[in-house]
């Protein structure tokens, strides 16, 4: 398949393993798959999904990954023939978290352990002040919450559910280290956007969930009717953790905006000024996606599209994101066919293709790059496999 631009990299060269396409002076190698064994006697679970990289005391850098598997289904977990561990947040949760410590120099894997366990469709995630945030995609019972894992932990911790940051099919979330304020998406065709303030930042998961609504103009559907710049502010969650799924029912009876499938964020740095870009996977006109930023000020700020697809070759349902080296975005697809892996640019606002799956029709996740910008990690979802990728990023 050419690729719709060929961006700042030049166009795709067929991988001749049949792996992932890249463009040219650009190579991966298969750094983990799933069913390996780890260092703890675990094996990787199936689905790897978000993903964050971490810097380590000792220099090495430390994986994040979440494994988007189901309750019920032992196979597809870390322990599929043997028993749960006893730190396991709910023993059929197939679910989690995993660490990979990776050598920087040569991006060989030189350990790997289960962090969560327990936990169901663990989507994607982000970073924070306190380590790597896991997002169950779920509403089953005692489910649906936000995970903060320690990049540092050499086994299986005790879960440590963040239940101020609510309870619904939460898909990603990032926090603001300058004000612990955490960004938080809903993958719900009529979800919304939500922040949670903290009352003090010595205690950062005490305070309140909020839902973000346009001004002048409440309940509306940023998916459809957001083509420009808007101003924003933001509502109060009445109840965070109800028993049903009815959060954003209740946020947008009172304004709040929706979001078309809210899934990955990330913050984008530009000098002094912070801001969140998010993925809406089927907003704007074609349904086929949006890429919004949203420009927090206080109680208030702006909400722009970023971009918005025309058709399936321009941008197609884009779901993980992160900001790499020159400021570019790149986003991970999850839609039918092969997906792509494509970037934005931030001097032309163009869309590029970045890599492709060619291995088979399963959604690309987690890409997100080591702390210093020298590598890319990528997974193949159904796959199982972890990628690293290296090049002239800048």
């Amino acid at each position: 398949m050419a690729p719709w631009r060929p961006g700042p990299f030049g166009r795709l060269r067929p991988d001749p393993d049949g792996i992932l396409d890249l463009p040219e002076g650009f190579t991966y190698r298969v750094i983990d798959r799933s069913g390996a064994p780890m260092d703890d006697g675990f094996v990787v679970p199936a689905r790897p999904d978000g993903m964050a990289c971490f810097a380590l005391e000792d220099g090495r850098w430390a994986l994040m990954r979440n494994h988007e598997n189901p309750l019920g289904i032992p196979s597809l977990g870390p322990a599929p023939r043997g028993r749960m561990p006893i730190h396991a947040f709910d023993p059929r949760g197939s679910g989690g978290v995993t660490r990979v410590v990776v050598d920087p120099r040569t991006l060989d894997r030189v350990s790997a352990n289960l962090v969560l366990a327990g936990t169901t469709l663990n989507c994607a995630g982000g970073t924070s002040p306190w380590g790597w945030l896991s997002c169950e995609e779920s509403v089953e019972p005692n489910h649906g919450f936000v995970f903060v894992c320690d990049p540092s932990a050499m086994s299986v911790a005790a879960p440590q559910p963040v239940r101020g940051y609510g309870r619904f099919r939460h898909e990603a979330a990032v926090v603001d280290p300058q004000t612990s304020i955490a960004y938080l998406t809903e993958d719900r065709e009529d979800g919304c956007l939500y922040r949670f303030v903290p009352h003090d930042v010595s205690s950062p998961f005490e305070g309140e969930l909020q839902a973000l609504r346009v001004r002048g103009r409440p309940g509306m559907d940023t998916g459809a009717d957001l083509d420009g710049r808007v101003e924003i502010d933001w509502v109060p969650v009445r109840e965070p953790t109800p028993e049903d799924d009815v959060v954003r029912v209740g946020a947008v009876r009172d304004g709040a905006a929706r979001v078309a499938r809210g899934e990955g964020i990330c913050l984008r740095r530009e000098g002094d000024r912070v801001s969140l870009v998010v993925c809406a996977s089927i907003g704007g006109p074609s349904q086929l996606g949006q890429v919004l930023e949203l420009a927090p000020d206080g109680d208030g700020g702006e909400l722009v599209v970023l971009a918005s697809s025309r058709g399936a070759l321009d941008l197609e349902m884009p779901d993980n994101v992160t900001s790499g080296p020159g400021a570019r975005l790149y986003f991970c697809e999850d839609g039918p066919g092969r997906d792509c892996l494509r970037g934005l640019d931030p001097l032309t606002g163009e869309i590029f293709d970045f890599a492709r799956n060619a291995l088979s029709e399963s959604e690309l996740a987690g890409v997100c790059f080591s702390p210093d910008g020298t590598a890319m990690f990528l997974n193949l979802q159904t796959d199982g496999l972890t990628l690293a990728i290296r090049g002239p990023f800048v």
